[in-house]
C-alpha cells in the first residue's frame, strides 16, 4: 500500500452541567460503524479529516493527536480520532529508530521500495516494537495504530511462514497488554483473524474495485478474479469476525466524480470505503465526502509588506468567510501547490499589477491545469497574465486589439454599479467571451465597434479587472468603493453552492456582544472634580454599571512599578486589582511596552509611532517573549485574582504580529484579539470598510476586533470626544441587511478621562443593550472565530443529509432559505432555528449534528431564541430536556410550545408572553436546566 512519506519510498462549569451534558448527548452524526480516512501528506487537512471518526496519518511530520482531539474530550468520548501508521513487517532507513534494528532481523528486502524485511519470529522484535516505536506514539497521545506491511515476511525466501505469522500475533498481543485500550486496524493480515478474534479494531485492504500501480506509475481497474477474492475476505472479516472492514481504492485526485461512484460500489457492497490517490496524500472520499469550506487565493507577495495589507486580506476575505468559506493564500512568487484536493472550492487570483515573467510563466500551466480539473477560478484586479502564450486559448477567451477612442458601456449586470458607478476606461487586457457558459456582466465598445467584455462570468469561473473591483474615491478622502458586488460576483463566477454558513455574529438566534477596552491612558487623569484616575472613573462609572462581559487589559510599562510612572503605580496597581476582581471582567494583558510595529519588534529593532512617542524603557531592546509572555506572567503575579487566568492578549499598535508573535501567544496558552479596520458608517457606507474574520499566518490564527475603537471616531482622540457615539452606524452597517459582524464595544481607559466620551460611550451601552443580544466573553468571541476556520462539512455519500462536525465553539449555522430547514424528527443535533434576513439561525446542541433539510418541517417545540448558550438539548416523545447558560439574567423564547408546560427546579415556569408561535421565557438565574412537557402530536 502507498506508504506516508518517508516510507512513500516504501509501501457547562460545574459537576451538575458536566453530568447533564453527558446525559443529554445528542444522537452521533453518523452510524456505529466507523468513518476512516488515510492521508500521510506532511500537510494533511487536519480540519477537514475531524469530518473523520478516524483519521491514519504519518506520525512523523510531527502531528499532535492530544490537540487534534480537543482538551475537553477524554480519549474514550466520541469524536475523530488521530490513527498512526506503522511498518511492522518492512522498515526503512529515514526511519529515526531503523539504525537500531540489528542487522540479524533483517530477512529480505523490498528492493521496489528500497526497504528491509524484518524477521517477525525474531527473539525481541515485539519488544522493540512496542519500547522504540509505538511507546513515543503513545506518550504523544496516539491511541490508534494502523499496522501495514503485515505480509512484508512473503518476500523473505526460506522463511518459516508459521513462524512468522506466530511472531506477528505475538507482537499485536504485546502491544494489546503493553497499551491498554489501543485501537489497531490491519492492513490486511486475514489469516490472523482467528487469533485475534476480539483484539483488533478494523481490517482494511487495498484495491477493490480500482488500484494504484507503483512499478508503472498507473491508475487501473481491479480484475474481477481479484476484486471477488478481497470481497470475500472483507465480507468474511465483516461477518464473522464482526469487523469494520476498509477498502482503500485509488482513483487520480482530480477525479472527484470517479471517486464518489467508486466509493459509493464500495459502500453499496457493505464496506467502509476510501477513495484517494495512489499516494494517500490528498482528501480523498470516504463514508463521507467533505464540503469544500476552503478558497485558494493567489496573490503577490511584492505588493504588501504583510499579508494584513494586500488587497485580496483586505477587501475579498471578509464575503467569502461570510459566504462560510476560509482562505487559504498562495504568493505567486513561491512554488505553486503541485495539485488542490477537495478541500478546495475554488480558487482566486487578485494582483495589482503586472506579475514578474518567471512567475507569471509559472502561473499560465497552473491555471490551465486546474481549468481542465474543473476547478473554479476567479481572476481579480491585475489580468496581464491572460496574456501569457496559450492560456487565454486554453480559457476560451479571444483576445482583441488596444480599444481605439473613447469606450462605453453597451451591456450591465444589476450587479454592476454596486456602491460606485462604473466608469469605463480602456480594457488594459481587452477580452471578449462568446460561446456557450460566456455570460458578459459589462460589456463595452469603442468608436470602431469593438466590443469588450471586462466583467465575465465564464464556463470556468470569472473576469473582475481593477477598474471594476475595488477603487479609490477621489479627494483624498481615503476610501474606497466596490464597483461590482462581491457577493454576487463571487458566487456567480465560483459557482458555489449554497451552504449552512458556519455564523460567528450570532448564538441561539441573537446577535453575541461583548466588551473589550486596550489598557492605553491607565495613568491619565479624568477631567473630573478631584481628577480621579481615568482608570477608577471606568471601575465606578462603567465596568460596575454594565455588568456584562467585558475584557480589560493593561500595558505593563504603563502601570507596574518598574515601569514609567513608579509614584503612581500603587494607585494604579491597586484599581487594575479592583477591575481585575470582578465577575463580569475577564482579563488581558495589552503587553509590555505596547510596540506599534510587531514585524520591527520580531527583529528586535527599536521603533516609534508615527506620532513620536514609545512606552519602551531606555535601552529596552524590543523582544516578543518579553512582550507577550512577560507581561502576562506581571498580570498574573501581581493583579490578578488567585486562581483567575490571563487568558486573552490584545495586539497593540498596528494590530499585524508576525508568524512567531502568534507561535509565542498559543504556546503561553493566549488568545489573540484585535487588529482590522471595519469602520463603515453614514459617512463611509462601503463593504471594503469591514474587515474579515481575522487572518491566519500558518496553522496559526489571528481574530480581529470586530469593530474598530473609538480612536478611530475621534481623529486619533483629537475630537470631537464624543465621536464614539457614531459607532452605533458601524453596528447598523454590519447589522442589515448582512449581519457581519457582532457588536463589540472597544475603546481605550482614556475613554473615562472626558465627561463627552464617556456620554458617548453609555449612549453605545444604552443602544447595544436595547437590542436582542446573546453576551459572550471576548475570549469566547475568539474561540468561536478559531473554530470557523476548523468546524467541518461533510454529505454522506448514501443519504441526503449534511453532517457537521467540530462545532466545538462555535454553534450557529446560516442556512440560506432555498435549502430548507431541518427536519427535527429525522435529525439530530438541532434545537431550532430563528428566521434571519439572509435566512435562518440554525441552533447547534452540541460539537456534531446531522441536517436533515426539508421545505415544510414538521413544526415541533424548539428553541426560537436565547440570550444564553445551549449547553444541553435532548428531545424524547413530547418531552425536551435542556440547559441554557449564560452571563445575564436568562431570557429565551420558544417556538410551536403552545400547550406545553415548561418547569425549572422543578418548579413551573409561566411565560412572560406569547405572539403568533413563539412563547417568551425569563428567569433571575444565567444558567438553568429546564423541562418542556408537550402534548403528544
Amino acid at each position: 500500500m502507498p506508504v506516508p512519506v518517508p516510507d512513500l519510498l516504501r509501501r457547562l462549569s460545574t459537576l451538575l452541567l458536566l453530568a447533564l451534558a453527558w446525559a443529554l448527548q445528542p444522537a452521533p452524526a453518523h452510524s456505529a460503524e466507523p468513518s476512516v480516512a488515510f492521508v500521510y501528506a506532511k500537510d494533511a487537512p487536519l480540519a477537514e479529516l475531524h469530518a473523520f471518526d478516524v483519521a491514519v496519518v504519518d506520525p512523523d511530520h510531527g502531528f499532535d493527536p492530544r490537540s487534534y482531539r480537543g482538551p475537553d474530550r477524554p480519549n474514550d468520548t466520541a469524536g475523530s480520532e488521530l490513527f498512526a501508521y506503522v511498518s511492522i513487517g518492512e522498515i526503512h532507513a529515514s526511519r529515526s529508530w531503523a539504525a537500531r534494528v540489528p542487522a540479524s532481523w533483517r530477512i529480505g528486502t523490498n528492493a521496489a521500495w528500497a526497504s528491509a524485511v524484518i524477521d517477525q519470529a525474531a527473539p525481541g522484535w515485539a519488544e522493540f516494537v512496542a519500547d522504540t516505536i509505538v511507546a513515543p506514539l503513545w506518550e504523544k497521545g496516539y491511541r490508534g495504530l494502523f499496522l501495514d506491511t503485515l505480509d512484508s515476511y512473503r518476500l523473505a525466501s526460506g522463511a518459516d511462514m508459521a513462524a512468522q505469522q506466530a511472531g506477528i500475533v505475538r507482537t499485536l498481543r504485546h502491544l494489546r497488554a503493553r497499551f491498554p485500550g489501543i485501537r489497531l486496524i490491519l492492513n490486511r493480515g486475514f489469516e490472523f483473524l482467528p487469533q485475534l478474534r476480539g483484539e483488533v479494531y478494523a481490517v482494511a485492504a487495498e484495491s477493490l474495485y480500482r488500484g494504484w500501480n507503483a512499478g508503472t506509475r498507473r491508475y487501473q481497474e481491479v480484475s474481477e478474479a481479484d476484486r471477488s477474492w478481497l470481497r470475500g475476505q472483507l465480507k468474511r472479516a465483516r461477518d464473522e469476525f464482526g469487523l469494520p472492514a476498509i477498502a482503500i481504492d485509488y482513483v487520480p485526485p482530480q477525479q472527484r466524480q470517479l471517486a464518489r461512484e467508486t466509493a459509493r460500489r464500495i459502500k453499496a457492497d457493505g464496506f467502509i470505503p476510501w477513495v484517494a490517490d495512489g499516494a494517500l496524500a490528498t482528501l480523498g472520499i470516504g463514508s463521507v465526502e467533505v464540503i469544500p469550506r476552503r478558497v485558494m487565493v493567489l496573490h503577490d507577495g511584492r505588493e504588501a509588506s504583510q499579508l494584513n495589507y494586500a488587497n485580496a486580506h483586505r477587501f475579498l476575505e471578509m464575503p467569502l468567510n461570510h459566504l462560510g468559506y476560509v482562505v487559504d493564500y498562495v504568493d505567486v512568487n513561491s512554488p505553486l501547490p503541485a495539485t488542490v484536493d477537495g478541500r478546495y472550492a475554488a480558487v482566486v487570483t487578485w494582483f495589482g499589477g503586472e506579475l514578474p515573467p518567471a512567475s507569471r510563466l509559472r502561473l499560465a500551466p497552473w491555471l490551465a491545469a486546474r481549468i481542465d480539473e474543473g476547478l473554479r477560478i476567479a481572476m481579480l484586479g491585475d489580468l496581464g497574465h491572460l496574456r501569457t502564450p496559450g492560456l487565454a486559448e486554453n480559457t476560451g477567451l479571444k483576445l482583441m486589439p488596444a480599444s481605439r477612442g473613447a469606450v462605453h458601456i453597451v451591456h450591465r449586470s444589476p450587479a454592476v454599479g454596486f456602491e460606485l458607478e462604473a466608469i469605463p476606461g480602456p480594457p488594459i487586457t481587452p477580452v471578449v467571451g462568446e460561446g456557450e457558459g460566456f455570460t458578459p456582466w459589462l460589456s463595452l465598445k469603442d468608436s470602431a465597434g469593438q466590443r469588450f467584455d471586462p466583467v465575465l462570468i465564464t464556463p470556468w469561473g470569472g473576469l473582475l479587472p481593477s477598474r471594476y473591483a475595488v477603487v479609490a474615491m477621489p479627494g483624498g478622502i481615503e476610501q474606497s468603493r466596490w464597483v461590482t458586488d462581491p457577493f454576487a460576483f463571487l458566487q456567480a463566477a465560483l459557482a458555489l453552492p449554497l451552504l449552512p454558513a458556519p455564523d460567528t455574529t450570532t448564538e441561539t438566534g441573537r446577535r453575541l456582544f461583548f466588551a473589550h477596552i486596550d489598557g492605553d491612558g491607565f495613568p491619565s487623569r479624568a477631567e473630573l472634580p478631584g481628577l480621579p484616575l481615568g482608570a477608577e472613573v471606568l471601575l465606578t462609572e462603567v465596568l460596575t454599571r454594565y455588568k456584562l462581559p467585558h475584557a480589560m487589559s493593561v500595558i505593563e510599562a504603563e502601570v507596574a512599578p518598574h515601569g514609567l510612572y513608579p509614584r503612581e503605580a500603587p494607585e494604579m496597581e491597586a484599581v487594575a486589582r479592583r477591575i481585575f476582581a470582578l465577575p463580569n471582567v475577564e482579563i488581558a494583558t495589552h503587553t509590555y511596552t505596547h510596540p506599534f510595529f510587531w514585524a520591527d519588534v520580531d527583529k528586535g529593532r527599536p521603533n516609534i509611532a508615527a506620532q513620536g512617542y514609545t512606552l519602551a524603557p531606555p535601552g529596552y531592546t524590543p523582544n516578543l517573549e518579553r512582550e507577550i509572555v512577560g507581561s502576562t506572567e506581571y498580570i498574573r503575579q501581581r493583579l490578578a485574582p488567585a486562581g483567575k487566568p490571563v487568558r486573552l492578549l490584545l495586539w497593540s499598535g498596528n494590530a499585524a504580529p508576525t508568524l512567531r508573535a502568534l507561535e509565542i501567544s498559543e504556546r503561553a496558552g493566549l488568545l489573540t484579539m484585535n487588529g482590522g479596520n471595519t469602520v463603515a458608517s453614514r459617512t463611509y457606507p462601503s463593504l471594503t470598510a469591514v474587515s474579515p474574520l481575522g487572518i491566519r499566518l500558518g496553522e496559526h490564527f489571528q481574530a480581529y476586533a470586530p469593530i474598530m475603537n473609538e480612536n478611530v471616531f475621534t481623529n486619533l482622540w483629537t475630537g470631537p470626544f464624543y465621536g464614539f457615539e457614531r459607532v452605533i452606524e458601524t453596528f447598523r452597517f454590519t447589522g442589515s441587511p448582512r449581519r457581519i459582524k457582532p457588536i463589540d464595544i472597544y475603546y481605550h481607559t482614556y475613554s473615562a478621562t472626558k465627561r463627552a466620551s464617556l456620554n458617548a460611550l453609555h449612549k453605545v451601552y444604552a443602544w447595544a443593550l436595547a437590542q436582542p443580544i446573546h453576551p459572550v466573553y471576548p475570549s469566547e468571541f475568539v474561540e468561536k472565530a478559531n473554530n470557523f476556520n476548523t468546524l467541518v462539512l461533510a454529505r454522506p455519500i448514501d443519504r441526503d443529509s449534511i453532517v457537521v462536525r467540530n462545532a466545538t465553539h462555535l454553534r450557529t449555522l446560516r442556512v440560506p432559505p432555498q435549502l430548507g430547514l431541518p427536519n427535527l424528527a429525522t435529525g439530530s443535533g438541532v434545537a431550532g432555528w430563528l428566521k434571519g434576513e439572509e435566512g435562518h439561525y440554525l441552533h447547534l446542541s452540541g460539537s456534531t449534528a446531522e441536517l436533515r433539510l426539508t421545505p415544510t418541517p414538521p413544526a415541533l417545540p424548539m428553541l426560537a431564541s436565547a440570550n444564553a448558550r445551549l449547553a444541553a438539548w435532548a428531545r424524547s416523545g413530547g418531552a425536551v430536556r435542556f440547559r441554557l447558560a449564560g452571563h445575564a439574567p436568562l431570557d429565551f423564547s420558544l417556538a410551536n410550545a403552545a400547550g406545553c408546560t415548561l418547569s425549572t427546579a422543578g418548579s413551573p415556569l409561566a411565560p412572560t408572553g406569547s405572539d403568533k408561535r413563539l412563547t417568551h421565557y425569563r428567569t433571575s438565574h444565567a444558567a438553568a436546566d429546564f423541562d418542556l412537557r408537550c402534548p403528544r402530536q
